[in-house]
């Protein structure tokens, strides 16, 4: 493979890489996001108890994170090829993303809510504040520096995901690396992709610490 060739595939692959990432980390927050706030206002502690669907929702969340991200991929894609036409690329990847990755934002935005100080959140009741008013206006901003934090590592791990997908066929960086360094013997393409992974997550980790560090009022 000449240089150009290899530099056209490896932008196009890391273009696919971000898309699977960054959309699937979008949509897995916008179904894990809530699940997490659920898992907080229906606790035994919350401001609105529901032990049946506290435990029932934990049950499902657990089961799901406890699979691993192939075997999932493995399981569900069946499914995914009857509900998007297909069983490969990064359209089907994707699909299957989120449905490992929701989960497991869920379980962080449950894990980022539980460091609210208890004290704000009875404040606000005295105030005659409702439960929408507590989640929105309490809960929330006052995790806001925790979440994105956790948005961060998600993200990370969710790129970690895409590129293991590659071994399925779900394109990106990861296939690269295994049609191009495992299958064809040519181990400089898989350690370039590898390198470029690297810098992705580096990328990934700064911004979040910098987004991080803007919004947190505890040391701005």
């Amino acid at each position: 493979m000449d240089a150009n060739t290899l530099i056209h595939l490896l932008a196009e692959e890391t273009l696919k890489t971000l898309y699977m990432t960054l959309v699937g980390t979008l949509v897995a927050y916008l179904i894990g996001l809530p699940i997490g706030v659920s898992l907080i206002v229906t606790s035994p502690n919350g401001i609105r108890p529901l032990g049946l669907y506290n435990k029932v929702m934990g049950f499902i969340v657990n089961v799901i994170r406890s699979v691993p991200f192939l075997i999932l991929m493995i399981a569900i894609m069946p499914y995914i090829r009857i509900v998007i036409g297909t069983g490969i690329g990064p359209r089907a990847t994707t699909a299957a993303l989120i449905v490992a990755a929701a989960p497991f934002v869920a379980r962080m935005v449950e894990q980022s809510l539980l460091e609210v100080d208890p004290g704000v959140i009875e404040a606000a009741q005295a105030m005659g504040a409702s439960n929408f008013q507590i989640v929105w206006k309490v809960l929330l901003p006052e995790a806001k520096p925790s979440l994105l934090n956790g948005a961060a590592v998600a993200t990370i791990t969710i790129l970690g995901y895409s590129a293991m997908a590659g071994t399925l066929g779900g394109g990106g960086l990861g296939d690269v690396a295994i049609r191009y360094g495992l299958y064809r013997f040519q181990p400089t393409i898989m350690w370039i992709t590898i390198v470029i992974l690297v810098i992705l997550v580096q990328i990934l980790q700064e911004a979040g610490i910098k987004l991080v560090t803007k919004t947190d009022n505890r040391i701005n």
